[in-house]
C-alpha cells in the first residue's frame, strides 16, 4: 500500500489542498488568480513545476502563469500553443478520469508541435511508477455551468516524491483544477462587473451602456447572483435575482423577493451570514431549497452604490459547492475509517476515547448523587440544573464540574455502577483461514465479522478495527454484568459459519473487558483490555476457542 493512502497523510494533504483552494478565492485580478493557481500546485500539491495555459478568444492557448523555476518562467510565459496541438495532446493521453497523462515513451511524437514546454533529459525510471523528466500530466479546466467548454489546461511536472501520482494524488489534482476553473471564471466575472460599476459613475450615456453590460453579466452569469438592500428596516431583502440562483434554490424570482438570505440560511449558519453581510465578505454556508433540503454554497458580497452619494446595495455571488463539500466529507471519512470494513479506524477510536477522558480521576460516588441533588436544590430550584450525572471536582473550582468523569465500576462487587466498557476482540482461527484460502477469503471474513459486531451493539456504541483481526467495542453506560453479557452475545454472533465463494468457514473470538476511567491514558485503557483478552484466550483450550 502506497504511503499516500495512510489516513494521516491524506488528512495532511486535504489541509494543504484546502489552503491552496482558499488562496484562490482571495485573489483579485485575473492575473493574480492565474498566478495563484500555479503557485498553489507547487506549495500545496507537491509538484516542483506548474504551468497554467489559458484559452484565448481565438481558441489558442497562452502560457499565463508558471511556478517553480524562474528560468523556465522567463522562457515560456506569454508563448502560445495552437488549439489543434493541445487537442491532440489531450486526445492521445492516458485518461485518468479528467486528467491526461502522456508517458515519456510516447512523448517523442510531440517534440515538433508548437506547445510551449520545459523539460530536461533524465535516466530511465528505476521502477514502474517513477516519474521521468519527460512525462507529461495535464489537468484540463472547464467552464462552470455543466458544459465542456475548455477554459485552460494546467500542466505539472517533477512530483517531489519522484513518483507518478496515485489515485489519491490524481483526485486531489483534479479537485484543484475544478476549483481553479471556478476561480478563474469568477475573476473574469469580477473584472467585467468592476468595469460595469466604473461606467455606472460616468455620464448618462455611459451609464446606460454600463447598465446593459451589468444586466448581461448578472442575468447570464453561470452561478447565482443577487442584489439585496443594505441598511434600514429591510436590510438584506432580496431585490433582484438571476435565473441561476432561482434554479439553484428551486424558487422563482417573484418568491425570492419576499425573502432575505437570513430567511433562507441554515439556523446553524446565521452567525456566519451576519458577519459576512455587515460590510461585504465571503463565507461558506447552507441555503434552504424549496423542497426543504439545504445546499452548501460559497457566498461573496460586494458593497455597491447606486450613485456617488446614493443608497448602497449588496451584490451577492452564490456558487454551488455541494460537490466539493461532499468530496471533503468523503475524504475526511476515508481518513478516519478503515478502508476494508468501513469501521472507525485506530486513530478515530483513540480520538473518541480521548474525548471522554480527562487527567483527573475525581468523580461523584454513585451513592452521593441523591444527597448532592438535595443540597443543590437549595441553590437553584430548577431540577434540570441539579447534579444528575455531573461529577464533583475537588479544588478551588469545585464543587461542580460539567465534565462527566468516566469511572470504572467495581467488577468484584457489582454495586450497580455504570461506566465505559472497552471490549478488545481478537479472532480465533483467522490466521489459518488466511493461510489455507488466501487473503480474499480473509478479507470477506473480516467484513462479515465487522457487520455482525455492528449489528450486535446499541446505537451510539462504537465498533472499531485496530488492524489485522483485532476489533474494539466502546459501550457507555454498562455495568460489569452488562459488559460480560455483551461480550458473550458478540462472541455468539461471530461463531456461526461465514460463507465465502460457496465455502463455509468459521472463526471464534476472544474478548477482554477493560474500563475507561479519567486519569488513564488511551493507551493504558486499550492495553488493559488487550491484556484481559489474552488472559481470556489462554484460559480456554485451543480446541474450544473457535467454538466460543
Amino acid at each position: 500500500m502506497e504511503a499516500e493512502s495512510e489516513p494521516y497523510v491524506r488528512l495532511a494533504t486535504l489541509r494543504q489542498l484546502h489552503q491552496a483552494v482558499s488562496e484562490l478565492n482571495t485573489a483579485r485580478s485575473l492575473a493574480d488568480t492565474v498566478q495563484t493557481v500555479a503557485d498553489g500546485i507547487v506549495t500545496g500539491l507537491g509538484y516542483g513545476l506548474a504551468c497554467v495555459n489559458l484559452v484565448r478568444q481565438d481558441g489558442d492557448l497562452v502560457v499565463a502563469a508558471f511556478a517553480g523555476n524562474s528560468a523556465a518562467e522567463a522562457l515560456i510565459t506569454g508563448r502560445i500553443g495552437s488549439r489543434t496541438s493541445w487537442e491532440r495532446r489531450l486526445a492521445m493521453g492516458e485518461a485518468w478520469d479528467e486528467l491526461r497523462f502522456i508517458p515519456h515513451t510516447d512523448g517523442w511524437v510531440l517534440l515538433d508541435d508548437d506547445v510551449p514546454q520545459w523539460h530536461t533529459e533524465g535516466p530511465e525510471p528505476r521502477f514502474e511508477d517513477e516519474w521521468h523528466p519527460q512525462d507529461r500530466l495535464y489537468a484540463p479546466m472547464y467552464a462552470s455551468g455543466g458544459g465542456r467548454d475548455l477554459l485552460g489546461v494546467i500542466s505539472v511536472d517533477r512530483p517531489r516524491n519522484g513518483r507518478r501520482p496515485g489515485a489519491w494524488g490524481r483526485e486531489a489534482l483534479q479537485m484543484y483544477a475544478s476549483q481553479a476553473a471556478i476561480a478563474i471564471s469568477n475573476a473574469r466575472l469580477r473584472a467585467n462587473m468592476q468595469r460595469a460599476l466604473v461606467r455606472l459613475e460616468r455620464e448618462q450615456q455611459a451609464l446606460r451602456a454600463s447598465e446593459e453590460s451589468f444586466r448581461q453579466a448578472f442575468e447570464y452569469a453561470p452561478s447565482g447572483m443577487a442584489i439585496a438592500e443594505m441598511g434600514g428596516d429591510q436590510h438584506g431583502r432580496l431585490l433582484r435575482t438571476n435565473d441561476a440562483l432561482c434554479r439553484l434554490l428551486g424558487r422563482p424570482a417573484s418568491v425570492l423577493r419576499r425573502y432575505s438570505f437570513a430567511d433562507l440560511v441554515h439556523p446553524e449558519d446565521i452567525g456566519t451570514l451576519l458577519r459576512t453581510s455587515a460590510e461585504g465578505g465571503r463565507a461558506e454556508l447552507r441555503l434552504g431549497r424549496r423542497d426543504g433540503s439545504y445546499l452548501w454554497v460559497s457566498l461573496r458580497n460586494s458593497v455597491v452604490a447606486d450613485t456617488t452619494d446614493g443608497p448602497r446595495f449588496l451584490l451577492t455571488h452564490v456558487e454551488d459547492i455541494e460537490e466539493r463539500k461532499r468530496h471533503e466529507l468523503h475524504l475526511a471519512h476515508r481518513a478516519s475509517h478503515d478502508a476494508l470494513t468501513g469501521l472507525p479506524n485506530s486513530a478515530e477510536l483513540r480520538s473518541r476515547l480521548s474525548s471522554r477522558l480527562c487527567e483527573r480521576p475525581n468523580a461523584i460516588p454513585a451513592t452521593a448523587i441523591e444527597t448532592l441533588d438535595t443540597a443543590y436544590a437549595d441553590i437553584d430550584p430548577d431540577p434540570d440544573a441539579r447534579v444528575h450525572g455531573y461529577d464533583v471536582e475537588t479544588g478551588p473550582d469545585g464543587p461542580y464540574d460539567h465534565h462527566v468523569h468516566a469511572v470504572a465500576p467495581d467488577t468484584e462487587q457489582d454495586d450497580g455502577a455504570k461506566g465505559i466498557a472497552v471490549l478488545f476482540c481478537d479472532l480465533d482461527g483467522f490466521k489459518s483461514i488466511n493461510d489455507r484460502f488466501g487473503h480474499h477469503t480473509g478479507d470477506a471474513v473480516l467484513i462479515e465479522v465487522a457487520r455482525r459486531l455492528s449489528t450486535g451493539v446499541r446505537d451510539g456504541d462504537t465498533v472499531a478495527r485496530l488492524g489485522g483481526d483485532e476489533f474494539v467495542v466502546l459501550a457507555d453506560g454498562l455495568g460489569a454484568a452488562d459488559a460480560a453479557d455483551l461480550a458473550v452475545r458478540l462472541r455468539n454472533a461471530i461463531i456461526p459459519p461465514i460463507r465465502v465463494d460457496g465455502r463455509a468457514v468459521r472463526v471464534g473470538a476472544s474478548f477482554g473487558i477493560g474500563w475507561a476511567a479519567c486519569g488513564m491514558s488511551v493507551e493504558e485503557v486499550l492495553a488493559s483490555a488487550d491484556q484481559r483478552m489474552y488472559v481470556e484466550k489462554r484460559s480456554r483450550s485451543k480446541v474450544n476457542r473457535r467454538a466460543g
